[in-house]
């Protein structure tokens, strides 16, 4: 009777303890909260939020999903974006893939791992 009391106690914190951790791949964490970029007319910014949402620009189109978080990197999910040509802007934000933090900034990668830009902290 006490010994089956432990197992279930142990397993209890065990799912308990993997509960947690699950749901901190799933949510964007304190190191990419925030607002990233500029807001001027053509720079790109971004927006995420603690649940994984982000929003932004890529400097001509607005962008908005949902990412998630693994270890030091944030995987954006599939995007919304709208599509207006905008001359002399690159929009290269809308490329996104992941992204990682350093220092102040967000560095933002390709799918292929190809570095596009940098966002830094506001």
């Amino acid at each position: 009777m006490i010994r089956t009391r432990k197992l279930t106690v142990t397993l209890t914190v065990l799912v308990a303890l993997s509960a947690l951790a699950l749901g901190g791949c799933s949510s964007a964490g304190s190191g990419f909260t925030g607002s990233w970029g500029s807001t001027a007319t053509g720079q790109p910014h971004l927006t995420i939020t603690a649940d994984g949402g982000f929003s932004g620009s890529d400097g001509c189109n607005e962008l908005s999903g949902t990412g998630t978080v693994s270890g030091d990197t944030f995987t954006f999910g599939p995007f919304a974006s709208t599509l207006k040509a905008c001359e002399g802007v690159n929009p290269w934000l809308s490329r996104a893939h992941t992204a990682k933090v350093s220092g102040d900034e967000l560095v933002v990668y390709a799918n292929g791992g190809q570095k596009v830009g940098t966002l830094a902290k506001k």
